[in-house]
């Protein structure tokens, strides 16, 4: 939002690893030919008429379903943590079992899009390689599920079109195969035990590949959430004051790992202390795994096992509608390295983006659809970062220069470009998204904003230094902060959904196009939730350390380097990703979580040296501060899954029927039964 800031199935420890992948080594041994029993298998070209027997039926998923990840065990945390609950829930529960590290720490170096935001075409996920925007098939798993007498034996036939192909083994092992896409496979299974009457069951599978694109600003990209949040040192960092005397130095923790001057008046590379910063999965647009946009994509793979999720991030932390989605935008920061020092200042606008990945996938899969896109998007056109500056800035000297520079804005001017300005940028985002969508806008599920400063049922936050004071300048004015929070629910908000609605007296010129799927349910839930709600549950850190009377920090510049925390406990002992109260980030949290120096910035707020004034101030709100938790994302998830299972037609009751019948004695085939390895478990969350 600011410039300045997912039923766990109890069986699916899969034998995914007992592998009689058809387009594998089982697929020499498994002969494209009917099976031996004198019956011929099902016509594929007729329609499948789904049947059950005895109590048995086919059962199939769709393995590693959440197609941006590169291996099935990150995929697998997630089925395991979801059961019967809420996103959120599963979050928290992610949280607690990484001792608030996050889960994404580790997933994030293994994705089918890389660290600069570009798509590996092709992708090798689980030693295959696929094309990701256009896979030619999917990784199946097909068992017998239900009363399965014991010792019986199945002799399977899949046939997509292109001749059955066969193989019989025992009923209790599952079957791996990689089914075609766009192309129904007829599984047919005649199943044998002692002296009872065999059975033949029949089932079509054809999984169903949805691309879902993310779009939006910070909200959208998971700004205040890096997938791997910067090691914290327990040992003081200075800044100088915008006064520059050595009086107005301070010192807060320092990033791990970090061996260059910690002192102000010493020098430091930047370009060594970027390397220990937060990890993203796009540096340039702070895009995390923990944005509501990938849990929504994550849930739905998650939820329907009969699909595939093909999800394409490309919302952008600072974008507004002109600059961001229309045109390009610059770069929050830079994925340097020690053998490039080199800084992408610019970030290609969204739509472009989107329209270049879809031209690509259609040339080589004409049929390929854009099937939703999740978007947030206006807070950065109506300056919502300059109104956050005008309520934490406090001290005089600061607020001069942000004024100066135009950092500071009012609730006036505001006000002015939500009603002059913000209408004619939808009508031309209107203009540019719909031919993507099949001029469907109702696909575009639009997600918006959650007053960050309420709690206890929607009372407004009072304002004071607690979670501010990690900068000396900082301090939420109270008067400031209610004149905000009370335009931020009572024009903003409503603004924003007459536009996405065409409503209260928006006009649009195909209303019944034009009109987008609007989400604000979690707006109840935040009520509780702003970045001034404390609770007894919060981490033992917090409650210790982030002083509600805004004194955290040590201020006498003789201790303070080698103890910053007035607390007397490590920095490093800080956990972005545990349960909290608050669901939106303070400054202090923004600092702990991410100390982003944004580098890729204009030159006229380019600081001399890293101990600059400017870099004290930047690093305290630039890596998130006023931008939801991953809970607060999850929770966003979670009011966004029945708008997307809606315009997908999806329901909860996902599935094949099976249908069966009795089969006359059957000669067994003569050839040997294949058997798979045994299963192999999901892995753990790493730690």
């Amino acid at each position: 939002m600011l410039r300045a800031h997912a039923s766990f199935l109890v069986g699916i420890a899969l034998t995914f690893l007992g592998s009689l992948a058809l387009s594998s080594l089982a697929a020499q041994q498994i002969a494209a030919q009917p099976l031996s029993t004198g019956i011929a298998p099902a016509d594929p070209a007729a329609p499948i008429q789904d049947q059950a027997a005895g109590g048995m039926q086919i059962s199939w998923e769709v393995r590693s379903r959440f197609r941006l990840f590169r291996e099935e065990r990150d995929f697998q945390i997630h089925v395991a943590a979801a059961g019967n609950q809420s996103i959120l829930a599963a979050e928290q529960a992610l949280e607690l079992q990484s001792d608030g590290r996050g889960w994404a720490r580790n997933a994030v170096n293994r994705l089918c899009i890389d660290l600069g935001g570009h798509i590996s075409e092709p992708c090798t996920r689980d030693k295959i390689k696929e094309s990701y925007l256009t896979p030619t098939e999917h990784p199946v798993t097909v068992r017998l599920t239900g009363a399965v007498p014991v010792g019986a034996v199945c002799a399977w036939s899949f046939d997509d079109g292109d001749g059955p192909r066969a193989t019989t083994q025992d009923c209790a092992e599952p079957i791996d195969f990689r089914a075609r896409y766009g192309r129904a496979t007829n599984a047919t299974v005649d199943v044998t035990s002692g002296s009872d009457a065999p059975q033949r069951l029949m089932t079509q599978i054809k999984v169903r590949d949805i691309l879902v694109a993310g779009l939006g600003d910070s909200i959208a990209s998971g700004e205040g959430n890096p997938d791997r949040p910067v090691a914290l040192s327990d040992e003081g960092f200075c800044f100088r004051s915008y006064l520059g005397g050595a009086a107005d130095e301070f010192y807060r923790p320092s990033r791990a790992g970090y061996k260059g001057g910690r002192a102000c008046g010493t020098s430091g590379s930047l370009q060594t202390w970027q390397q220990y910063g937060a990890l993203w999965m796009n540096a340039a647009c702070h895009r995390s795994l923990y944005s509501y946009q990938a849990r929504t994509a994550l849930a739905l793979a998650v939820r329907y096992t009969h699909v595939a999720v093909t999800y394409l991030p490309l919302a952008c932390t600072g974008a507004s509608i002109p600059d961001g989605m229309l045109g390009s935008q610059r770069a929050r920061e830079c994925l340097t390295s020690k053998s490039s020092a080199k800084c992408q200042g610019t970030v290609n606008g969204q739509i472009a983006q989107l329209r270049e990945a879809l031209a690509a996938a259609r040339h080589r899969q004409p049929d390929r659809r854009l099937d939703l896109v999740l978007m947030t998007i206006g807070a950065n056109d109506i300056n919502f970062s300059g109104l956050v500056s005008d309520v934490i800035v406090d001290a005089a000297t600061e607020r001069a220069l942000f004024r100066r520079g135009g950092l500071i804005g009012s609730v006036d001017d505001s006000r002015s470009s939500l009603v002059r300005d913000l209408p004619q940028s939808f009508v031309q985002l209107r203009a540019a998204l719909k031919p993507l969508l099949d001029n469907d806008l109702s696909r575009a599920v639009f997600v918006s904003y959650a007053n960050p400063a309420l709690t206890n049922g929607g009372a407004p936050c009072t304002g004071g230094k607690a979670g501010f004071d990690v900068h000396p300048s900082f301090n939420a004015d109270p008067g400031r902060l209610a004149a905000v929070t009370g335009y931020v629910q009572n024009e903003f908000l409503p603004r924003l959904k007459a536009l996405a609605l065409c409503q209260s007296g928006v006009i649009c010129r195909d209303p019944a196009g034009d009109r987008m799927t609007f989400v604000e349910a979690h707006q109840a839930a935040f009520a509780d939730h702003g970045f001034c709600a404390r609770a007894g549950s919060d981490p033992e850190f917090d409650r210790e350390c982030f002083s509600p009377q805004g004194n955290s920090f040590v201020s006498n510049i003789v201790e303070a380097p080698q103890q910053p925390l007035a607390c007397g406990r490590e920095a490093s002992a800080f956990r972005a990703y545990l349960p909290r109260a608050r669901w939106i980030r303070d400054a202090n949290d923004s600092y702990f979580t991410a100390m982003t120096y944004p580098q890729a910035q204009s030159s006229s707020m380019q600081p001399s040296d890293i101990h600059d004034a400017t870099w004290g101030l930047l690093s305290a709100v630039y890596g998130g501060a006023i931008h939801p938790t991953a809970e607060g994302h999850a929770a966003m998830a979670d009011a966004a899954l029945p708008a997307a299972e809606a315009q997908l037609h999806l329901n909860a009751a996902d599935g094949s029927n099976v249908t069966g019948e009795p089969l006359p004695p059957l000669a067994l085939p003569t050839s040997p039964a294949l058997t798979p390895p045994a299963a192999t478990p999901p892995a753990p969350m790493q730690q």
